[in-house]
């Protein structure tokens, strides 16, 4: 199918980069978020953003140009939609939140739009179930920042058809990415599961005490050679992903070892969740 206007909803981190990496790639993009505050946060981002970029020479004026023409915001579901090909959703990271959008989303789009989670952990056939057209749903998952990182990961689950697969791998190619096609649902997908067995051993190293966050980043960063260690990854994606991802594997498996250590769980309830909030295991202010 011939994607041409695309509809992001969420207006965070995630959301407002995949909005704008459309845009500037010449799609018709909205923006839709039930909060108006997020939306102003997101339009200011956005023209901070280009002015930056351009600056410093690091984007033509003409892509500029379009990344402030074609990516609107709205705060009506209904009227965000209107017309669109595609959805990305980047709202929360909880189940119920999605099946509930999801749902509102089967109901307006039209019948043709393609309706994608970007979410790295829930899978789309929890989500397709709940529309009537499971065929046209997958996982499109970006990695942070959007803007910069090459990967995205289109994931087949069962009930997606092949020409929604083919028509996102193209989508994700338009945006200069480079995609992989994972054939079958898995918990993680592919880069999160590798992610994930590192995570759980730096979550141990400094749980058990043998060294601290920052010590578990320079021995990654400098011994072998990634461009993040785990612990400033997760202050760069948010902590509470972390958190909820552990929490949300422990509840499968309810298997004591996967369950969140509680200095994790500290950080979470006192909300320092990393870049996005000034604190994690870092301090940004």
């Amino acid at each position: 199918m011939d994607i041409k206007k695309v509809l992001v909803v969420g207006a965070g981190q995630m959301g407002k980069q995949i909005a704008l990496l459309s845009a500037i790639h010449g799609y018709e993009t909205v923006l839709y978020d039930s909060f108006p505050d997020a939306l102003s946060a997101a339009e200011e981002w956005k023209l901070n953003y280009l002015h930056e970029r351009t600056a410093k020479g690091k984007m033509t004026q003409a892509v500029a140009a379009q990344g402030t023409d074609l990516l609107t915001f709205n705060e009506t579901l209904e009227t965000a939609v209107s017309g669109c090909d595609l959805v990305i959703e980047a709202i929360v990271e909880k189940e119920d939140a999605k099946i509930d959008l999801f749902q509102r989303l089967d109901h307006l789009a039209p019948v043709h739009t393609l309706l994608t989670t970007n979410s790295s952990f829930i899978p789309s056939s929890v989500l397709a179930a709940h529309t009537q057209r499971p065929e046209r749903v997958a996982n499109l998952h970006f990695f942070n920042p959007a803007l910069v990182m090459e990967l995205v990961e289109v994931v087949q689950g069962e009930h997606t058809e092949r020409d929604t697969v083919e028509a996102l791998m193209a989508f994700a190619v338009s945006l200069n990415k480079t995609p992989i096609h994972i054939k079958m649902e898995i918990d993680g997908f592919v880069a999160n599961r590798i992610l994930k067995t590192i995570t759980k051993e730096a979550l141990f190293l400094v749980d058990q005490g043998y060294v601290t966050p920052q010590e578990v980043d320079i021995a990654v960063e400098k011994g072998l050679n990634h461009p993040l260690g785990p612990y400033r990854l997760m202050d760069m994606v948010g902590i509470d992903i972390s958190y909820l991802s552990r929490e949300r594997e422990y509840e499968a498996t309810k298997d004591p070892k996967d369950r969140a250590p509680q200095f994790l769980i500290d950080k979470y309830n006192k909300g320092e969740l990393g870049r996005k909030t000034g604190k994690g295991w870092y301090d940004y202010n």
